[in-house]
């Protein structure tokens, strides 16, 4: 059976590895980005660099986008020149981006409405070295016998695939999945710091707790960077964690529920951001304990 021709939208942090284990897995990869370069940059791993979202709608069945929020997907999908007037009755598009589940109901009956394409939301927990790895964790949101269709497209990129109900509950999914990573680097930094002003090697810390309840897959990959403060390379944003905390007392508010450790956590998260540190990685909250308070 011939393998989908795949389009993929966002070369960025998440969006270049996961096009290359969809290369090695023997898919055709059409990508698209809107700073062309970097979608150029991947035609060197097979991959197919095109100049238009015309040109990547006609040549896939199935279309994938990773990109910022839900203004970018929305550009994308339904702004001028953008999917919505290029795409066909069968194809399906699978959103890997972490985006307001309203939003995306809504973009999916827009989309549906104007050529019959189906959504689903699949937004992917697992950060960079998981899509690199393929263990990426994905919570989807759409009709149930259309996730099981994707499932063998899927698996290249994840070590599990969790239908979460129908469109939009991948991403209302997402939402509780980065109020637990949030709050955990929050409270990760505040122990480096308290650590090192106690006189204790702050850098023995992860493997101390390693396998213990306190042991998470972000003090294994961060604490030990906050402890040497090794910010240099990027593996994720901080302003992509407030703008999912910020989403998430959106809806809270919207739904009537009380979530005060994120609301905390979006202004703990805004400070950082705000005093030059929006692009940079999150394993520099630890210098709001530490370099500034001396």
């Amino acid at each position: 059976m011939n393998k989908p021709r795949l389009g993929f939208i966002g070369m960025g942090l998440m969006g270049v590895p996961m096009t290359r284990r969809l290369l090695a897995a023997g898919y055709q990869v059409s990508v698209w980005n809107r700073s062309a370069d970097k979608a150029q940059a991947m035609q060197d791993d097979g991959a197919q660099p095109v100049s238009s979202l015309a040109q990547l709608v006609g040549s896939s069945d199935i279309l994938m986008i990773c990109v910022t929020d839900s203004a970018a997907v929305e550009n994308v999908v339904l702004g001028p020149d953008g999917i919505a007037g290029y795409a066909r009755a069968g194809q399906i598009l699978v959103d890997f981006s972490s985006i307001d589940p309203q939003a995306t109901r809504d973009m999916a009956a827009a989309l549906k409405a104007r050529c019959g394409v189906e959504w689903v939301d699949a937004p992917v927990s697992g950060g960079v070295a998981g899509a690199e790895q393929g263990t990426l964790a994905i919570m989807a949101g759409g009709d149930e016998s259309l996730i099981d269709r994707l499932r063998p497209v899927l698996a290249p990129l994840s070590q599990r695939v969790t239908r979460m109900g129908p469109v939009g509950a991948g991403q209302v999914t997402k939402i509780g999945n980065q109020m637990l990573v949030s709050c955990n680097v929050l409270v990760m930094a505040e122990v480096m710091a308290m650590a090192e002003k106690a006189g204790v090697d702050a850098s023995l810390i992860p493997a101390a707790l390693q396998g213990g309840f306190a042991d998470s897959v972000p003090l294994q990959l961060t604490g030990p960077r906050m402890a040497s403060r090794d910010f240099d390379d990027v593996k994720w944003h901080v302003k992509t964690l407030l703008k999912d905390l910020d989403m998430a007392n959106d809806l809270a508010r919207k739904i009537h529920t009380a979530v005060p450790m994120a609301g905390l956590g979006a202004e703990l998260m805004r400070l950082h951001a705000s005093q030059g540190n929006a692009d940079k990685d999150p394993c520099t909250l630890v210098s709001m304990y530490t370099e500034k308070n001396g």
